[in-house]
C-alpha cells in the first residue's frame, strides 16, 4: 500500500540545517524500495514523500524517523493512498 507524507516547513532555518540528512534518508529508503517518489512543493513551503509499506504503522515509523520531522523542522501529515486507474470510464 502507498502512503503519502505531506511535510510542511515550520522552521525554515532548522529545515536548511537538516535537509542534507533528510535527502540522504529518503534516498536510502528509495534504494530499499520503501520510497516511491519524493519532492518539494514549488511554493517552497514543504514537500511530499510517497512510501510503499506493508502497514500504516510501518509508514508512520519511517515518516516520523525522517530527520526533518524528528528535528521539528517540518510537520507530518500521513495518508494512505490508492492510485486510480485512468482513464475512468
Amino acid at each position: 500500500m502507498k502512503y503519502v507524507a505531506l511535510l510542511t516547513i515550520v522552521d525554515p532555518e532548522l529545515n536548511q540545517q537538516v535537509r542534507p540528512a533528510h535527502l540522504a534518508y529518503i534516498s536510502d529508503l528509495y534504494r530499499q524500495g520503501k520510497v516511491v517518489m519524493a519532492g518539494p512543493f514549488v511554493d517552497g513551503k514543504g514537500g511530499m514523500v510517497m512510501y510503499e509499506c506493508d502497514s500504516e504503522e510501518e509508514a508512520s515509523q519511517l515518516a516520523q524517523a525522517d530527520p526533518v520531522v524528528a528535528a521539528g523542522a517540518r510537520t507530518l501529515e500521513l495518508h494512505a493512498w490508492h492510485q486510480l486507474e485512468l482513464p475512468v470510464e
